[in-house]
């Protein structure tokens, strides 16, 4: 039996990641959430909590970690970021096994992965999936959200792989800009992706 065709999602902050993969189970199609794989690790009985308590146990609290805490050990501490990723990647690429394990059957499963690229995931897919949208709709999504302001965003974008390289490194790409467009796109998409892996 032919196993599924794995597409990674990725794409910037305020380009519309979380819309698209909602898109693709609106069709039908399995979706793998990276950041809500964290959250559950990292929530009260989660894989995460008592490992990362060993590492960093001013982290922990109420069973749960704390992610401002964690935040702030990772910028006073060079070396903190690699260890918690030593315990967080393993758990979170199980997690991800398992979800294509028991989806087995399903023609097509979309990963959805915010630091795809980063953290060198593309690795282990078929291909690549970029949404994308013009600099001034990404900075007019995300400074309407509540609280942040165009510092912040600064300093987000500059953490983040850059859109043209994610779209340079991409598979395909998708334009957000219209909720129609990338619904069209989305659905073209898994069309050609079924067909070809029939």
């Amino acid at each position: 039996m032919s196993r599924p065709f794995l597409l990674g999602l990725t794409g910037s902050i305020g380009m519309g990641k979380t819309t698209t993969a909602a898109m693709f189970t609106d069709l039908g199609v399995p979706v793998w959430d990276a950041d809500a794989t964290v959250h559950a690790l990292y929530a009260p009985g989660g894989a995460a909590v008592a490992p990362i308590a060993a590492v960093f146990p001013q982290a922990v609290s109420a069973g749960a970690v704390d992610r401002g805490v964690l935040k702030a050990l990772i910028a006073a501490d060079k070396q903190a970021l690699s260890r918690l990723e030593s315990i967080v990647h393993p758990l979170t690429t199980a997690s991800r096994d398992a979800f294509v394990a028991a989806h087995a059957d399903a023609p097509l499963i979309l990963l959805d992965i915010p630091l795809l690229f980063e953290t060198g995931a593309e690795s282990a897919l078929d291909a690549t999936l970029v949404v994308t949208a013009p600099p001034q709709v990404q900075r007019d999504r995300v400074l309407a959200r509540p609280g942040v302001t165009a510092d912040q965003l600064a300093l987000i974008l500059s953490r983040q792989m850059p859109d043209a390289e994610k779209r340079a490194r991409a598979t395909y790409v998708i334009s957000t800009e219209t909720l129609d467009g990338t619904r069209a796109a989305v659905q073209n998409l898994i069309e050609t992706l079924k067909a070809r892996h029939a």
